[in-house]
C-alpha cells in the first residue's frame, strides 16, 4: 500500500483522488461560509489547526494548484459583490473588512490537506485517502470474459463522467452563486450530482480491472452465431 507521505511528492497522485471531498468531513467537521460553498484562509488554518501564516506559505508555493482547483482571490469589485450579497443574507457574517480576500471551496481544501505537512488533521486525510483507494482496487472481482455491451457502457460511463465533470457541475456553481432563497436547494442538486460522478468514477475503476484479467484476445474477440 501506498505511504500517505507519497501524496506530498507526486501531483498525479494528488489529482487521482481529489474529487474525495467527503473524506474532508469524516476526519472532522469542516465549517464553510454562509455560502455554502467557500471557506477562508483562517477557516483552512483553523480546520488544520495550524496558523494562518502556514496556509498563506503554503498558498504562496502552490498557487497554480491550489487555484486549478478552485482557490480564488477576491479584490475590486468582486469582492464588493460577494461582500455585499453575504451581509444581505447573513448579517454579521462577513470576515473582517480587507482590500483582498482568499476563497477556498472544498476540492482546494482537500488539495492543501495533500501538501501540507505539519499538520495531524490533514495526515489523517492522507491516510484515509489512501486506505479508500486501497480498498477500492482490492476488492475481489469475477474473472469472467467481457461482452460487447459490458465495455460499451464503461465507454458510456466515461462519456457521462466528463459531461457531469466539465459541464454540469460548473454549471450548478453558476447557479449557485447567483442563486438566492434557492441556494440550499442547488447545493444539495449538486452534491447528488457529484455523488453520481464518484458512483462512474468507481465503476469504471472495476470495468479496468475486470479488462486487465481477460485476455486481450478474448476481449476484441468478435461474437459467433
Amino acid at each position: 500500500m501506498i505511504d500517505e507521505s507519497a501524496l506530498l511528492e507526486s501531483k498525479t497522485l494528488r489529482g487521482s483522488v481529489l474529487d474525495r471531498t467527503d473524506v474532508l468531513d469524516k476526519v472532522k467537521a469542516l465549517s464553510l461560509l454562509p455560502d455554502g460553498m467557500h471557506v477562508t484562509t483562517a477557516m483552512v488554518a483553523a480546520y488544520f489547526g495550524v496558523t494562518i501564516e502556514a496556509i498563506r506559505q503554503l498558498k504562496a508555493r502552490h498557487r497554480e494548484e491550489l487555484s486549478s482547483n478552485g482557490m480564488l482571490t477576491l479584490q475590486g469589485p468582486e469582492l464588493a459583490r460577494f461582500k455585499s450579497d453575504i451581509l444581505s443574507r447573513y448579517p454579521g457574517s462577513y470576515p473582517q473588512p480587507r482590500s483582498s480576500l482568499t476563497l477556498y471551496s472544498r476540492r482546494s481544501v482537500l488539495n492543501v490537506a495533500m501538501l501540507l505537512r505539519d499538520s495531524h488533521v490533514a495526515r489523517q486525510v492522507r491516510t484515509y485517502l489512501l486506505d479508500m483507494e486501497y480498498l477500492g482496487r482490492a476488492q475481489p472481482v469475477d474473472n469472467l470474459p467481457l461482452p460487447d455491451t459490458v465495455l460499451l457502457d464503461d465507454r458510456i460511463d466515461q462519456h457521462i463522467t466528463h459531461i457531469l465533470g466539465k459541464t454540469v457541475v460548473p454549471m450548478f456553481n453558476a447557479l449557485i452563486a447567483a442563486s438566492g432563497e434557492h441556494r440550499r436547494e442547488l447545493i444539495e442538486l449538486r452534491e447528488d450530482i457529484e455523488n453520481v460522478e464518484r458512483t462512474l468514477c468507481r465503476h469504471h475503476r472495476r470495468i479496468s480491472t475486470l479488462e486487465e484479467k481477460i485476455p486481450a484476445d478474448r476481449v476484441r474477440a468478435p461474437s459467433r452465431s
